[in-house]
């Protein structure tokens, strides 16, 4: 069986964001680049009752091929419940696990980044998503720790559980977003295990791209921030190119849009309103541009706005 995840050339792969790599998200950047999409985290106890949202947010876009779900989660009976509902779901090939997300309520839920601070719970919880998915991979996302770095601890740890390759995103639990992000970190648990791992962190561009990869020598980076409001930094490192022209934003941009409302109905127009914030940055005029779509509910006004803008 032919593998659907080569590392035989850096994996370019996007980050779950919550409230942003959503359906339409995902299937831009798999157009214009990504090798794999990874659902937005996916709370194990949503899926185990069965919430229509969380069931919405798991759909894939057909050409997501290969496509994760990462779930959330800290009692080994939900995420085995959660695994199984996944292993049900056709075109999925992969569950992530989240060891890494900082946000309180989910920390202090005891998942996300919270394992880190307790290395056999991660293990309990990750073998268990090992034992019982069905689907062609398992992974995690994780960071260095929670207060202190132990980044070749959690890498053995995960590595021990078998999973096929690890995301690590250079910041302790402490340093949420804004620490400077610590690409010696990354490249300590990348030397310490067998397994691929994944850069993740502050990777806004192409150029930092390339020179994460070669520093770290890991066998990916992982966008997620820096592919908000920049979804071409995919297209970018898929094609080796450094300019990218305005027509190229402006095509994918129109593609995004189109696929929001596609997906999400009415609606999705005024979804837009904040990625045409991200989106706009930099450009003449862009506040008198953001004021105006804040107004604008009409899908194809909407459009007809983009198109003079961008």
């Amino acid at each position: 069986m032919k593998e659907k995840i080569d590392f035989s050339q850096p994996l370019v792969v996007l980050a779950p964001l919550a409230g942003y790599t959503d359906l339409p998200f995902r299937q831009v950047v798999k157009k214009f680049g990504a090798d794999l999409t990874i659902s937005e985290m996916i709370s194990s106890n949503a899926l185990v009752y069965k919430s229509e949202k969380t069931l919405k947010m798991v759909e894939k876009s057909p050409s997501e091929d290969p496509y994760f779900v990462q779930i959330a989660g800290n009692k080994p009976e939900l995420i085995r419940d959660a695994v199984e509902i996944l292993n049900d779901i056709d075109g999925i090939d992969g569950i992530d696990l989240n060891c890494g997300c900082p946000a309180p309520k989910v920390f202090n839920h005891g998942s996300g980044s919270n394992l880190l601070g307790d290395l056999k719970k991660l293990e309990e919880i990750l073998s268990t998503v090992k034992k019982y998915n069905k689907k062609r991979y398992t992974t995690a996302k994780v960071r260095l720790g929670v207060n202190d770095k132990i980044p070749v601890e959690i890498g053995k740890v995960v590595e021990a559980c078998g999973v096929d390759f690890v995301s690590v995103h250079g910041r302790t639990r402490a340093g949420k977003y804004k620490a400077p992000v610590d690409y010696d970190a990354i490249k300590a648990m990348k030397e310490a295990i067998n397994i691929p791992v994944i850069a993740n962190g502050d990777i806004k561009d192409y150029e930092k791209a390339k020179e994460v990869l070669k520093y770290t020598n890991a066998n990916g980076v992982m966008i997620g921030r820096g592919a908000i409001g920049k979804p071409w930094v995919f297209y970018q490192l898929k094609h080796g190119i450094e300019d990218i022209s305005n027509e190229k934003k402006k095509e994918i941009i129109l593609e995004h849009y189109d696929a929001v409302i596609d997906f999400h109905g009415e609606h999705g127009a005024k979804m837009f309103r904040k990625l045409l914030h991200s989106y706009s940055k930099g450009y003449t005029g862009a506040n008198e541009f953001r004021d105006i779509i804040n107004r604008v509910a009409d899908v194809k006004i909407m459009r007809d706005m983009i198109e003079n803008f961008f």
